[in-house]
């Protein structure tokens, strides 16, 4: 059973989430601030953070950024409604996803389902290595090297990285890039894949040509060089 953690301060919230949950096959936890959900994760084996960001002790950004130190674990972000600032905030600290509040239970769960589904392992062998050029992509590990060195990637930007260097040289647009990596349409004024990219773009090393890896073609998309 996935195993979920909750960390919500507002209790008849996260006990209304819970009880759902569970009827979808989730096993899930509940803390009540940021401190305690760090304990938790720290304590326990999860498959998922679901993480508020207004809370006490420490706030959801606090939260995500001592996480990030040494943890990869999915981590969707739950934000107040239309503050674009904290949404934005959350994807650069490396947050997988996010939801403005308020939302419906099923939302939520297509969410959690889509991300799950990033890192779920491979159904056959073919697809377990990809490699171009000083990029070698291990599927079933969830691991990606660059020039001999383990790249701390969160599973997000693993997916971002691995549908770019399957199709070098080929333009990928937002709409594209959000459907295959976050598994949503991409909606007005949602930056997350560009948050995504950015923080991608930051630990990969450069090349050893010194030339760019991926290019940004303004209002069509993004493309990985080949060459």
């Amino acid at each position: 059973m996935t195993k979920l953690l909750l960390i919500d301060d507002d209790r008849e919230l996260a006990e209304l989430l819970a009880e759902f949950l569970s009827l979808e096959d989730f096993d899930v936890d509940m803390v009540h601030d940021g401190e305690a959900g760090l304990s938790a994760i720290r304590g326990n084996q999860y498959d998922m953070v679901l993480l508020d960001v207004m809370m006490p002790k420490l706030n959801g950004f606090e939260v995500l950024k001592k996480l990030r130190v040494d943890n990869n674990i999915p981590v969707l972000m739950l934000t107040a409604k239309g503050d674009e600032i904290d949404r934005v905030l959350g994807l650069e600290m490396g947050a997988d996803d996010y939801l403005p509040k308020p939302f419906s239970e099923r939302e939520l769960l297509a969410r959690i389902r889509a991300v799950l589904r990033r890192i779920e392992p491979p159904t056959t062998k073919k697809t377990e290595l990809l490699t171009h050029l000083d990029i070698e992509i291990n599927s079933r590990t969830q691991e990606a090297w660059c020039q001999t060195i383990l790249l701390d990637l969160t599973s997000t930007e693993l997916m971002l990285l691995e549908a770019l260097i399957s199709s070098p040289g080929t333009i990928l647009t937002k709409a594209d890039l959000s459907e295959q990596v976050l598994g949503k349409k991409l909606t007005p004024f949602d930056r997350s894949i560009d948050m995504h990219l950015s923080n991608l773009r930051k630990k990969l090393p450069e090349r050893t040509d010194e030339k760019m890896r991926i290019r940004t073609l303004r209002g069509r998309g993004y493309m990985w060089l080949d060459t």
